[in-house]
């Protein structure tokens, strides 16, 4: 994981292999039976503040990052495993301390007819 060049600070809050079952895909059995994505997120935000303070109230509540992007995944069907990312980034940039993320959405069964460890897709966004 790279830290965004405009990120102050080299803090952050990762999130690594959030398994979640949802129906997203270009074929319609996909769509029907649903398959598994693998989801890491890390955000980055300035933790000073919180670790001096020790206030869950200062930071951002990992579990309950974890949840609201498990929900954003399972919600609303789409094509692109890129759609989804791009959801997820900006359910994690709703957070006004997070200035940067990186979302990364696994699809280990992907529809490819080759062997393969994994497909996946990696986005970065940051506050603007």
């Amino acid at each position: 994981m790279t830290r965004p060049a405009s990120t102050t600070g080299t803090d952050s809050i990762i999130l690594t292999g959030l398994r979640v079952r949802a129906n997203h895909g270009v074929y319609d059995f996909e769509r029907e039976n649903g398959q598994d994505f693998v989801i890491d997120v890390t955000a980055w935000l300035d933790l000073s503040t919180p670790a001096a303070s020790d206030d869950v109230e200062a930071t951002v509540h990992y579990g309950e990052l974890a949840l609201e992007v498990t929900d954003a995944v399972r919600r609303d069907p789409v094509d692109l495993i890129e759609t989804v990312a791009e959801r997820i980034a900006g359910v994690v940039l709703a957070h006004t301390p997070v200035t940067a993320v990186e979302v990364t959405v696994h699809k280990p069964d992907a529809p490819i007819e080759v062997p393969f460890e994994d497909v996946a897709v990696r986005i970065l966004r940051e506050r603007r």
